[in-house]
């Protein structure tokens, strides 16, 4: 309910709150593309951003508990945090993340945007979004030729494929998790950080699959450690 009447509530006092990323030429093109677009949580004017990537598999966008909860928090915060609504498949995903970034590179000053060390959150599919943008950029998936994110957020999500070239990493999963290993996310960063890249990495205790926020968990407070590992990176 707090994401909504946020969204109301500026809506209502003409904010825009969701921007297209395609133009209207490109979605009579591809009316699959006519969704696709940011919801801005705005912070402070100036402050860098971050772009939020919720999970759903790759069949559907589970934005309203794990993107949108995320970039609230974000804005709280003071940072300028997007909500991406993709195209499901990780093909397209990806490509809208990019076209994403873009878009906000190019419409930095209008949005009150620092694109210095912007970064990129996911759990999930999202996850496996921010990661690939990560080790490949933007122009790999069709975007403008921008810098990689300053650093990654990456909630449960079995992804193991990094770079020498990834950006700095912070990743968090349950013990519980029956869809992604904590194993596995654990290997990837201790070989990340074997090759110099900045990593952190939390396991909490009996937590499953998509806790989100973790409000009420043994997880509450993770954004915190997150947003503080992004600010190391600013320095």
């Amino acid at each position: 309910m707090e994401i909504c009447n946020y969204l109301h509530d500026r809506a209502t006092a003409g904010d825009t709150v969701f921007y297209d990323i395609y133009t209207e030429e490109e979605k009579a093109a591809d009316p699959d593309k006519a969704d696709t677009g940011l919801f801005f949580f705005k912070g402070d004017p100036g402050a860098k951003f971050a772009v939020c990537n919720a999970g759903g598999g790759f069949a559907y966008v589970g934005a309203m508990h794990d993107s949108f909860p995320h970039a609230l928090e974000l804005s709280k915060m003071g940072y300028n945090a997007f909500a991406l609504i993709y195209r499901p498949g990780w093909d397209t995903a990806c490509e809208d993340l990019a076209r994403a970034i873009s878009f906000i590179f190019a419409h930095g000053s209008e949005l009150e945007v620092d694109t210095d060390c912007y970064s990129l959150w996911g759990g999930s599919a999202g996850g496996r979004m921010a990661a690939y943008l990560g080790t490949y950029g933007p122009a790999y998936f069709g975007g403008d030729d921008l810098p990689r994110p300053g650093t990654c957020v990456i909630q449960y999500t079995g992804h193991s494929e990094y770079s020498p070239d990834d950006p700095p990493t912070y990743s968090c999963v349950g013990t519980a998790d029956g869809i992604a290993s904590w194993r596995t996310m654990q290997a990837r960063l201790n070989a990340m950080s074997a090759l110099g890249i900045p990593t952190e990495f939390h396991t909490y205790e009996g937590l499953r699959h998509g806790f989100g926020l973790g409000t009420g968990t043994v997880a509450e407070g993770w954004i915190d450690d997150a947003v503080s590992f992004w600010e190391a990176q600013m320095k």
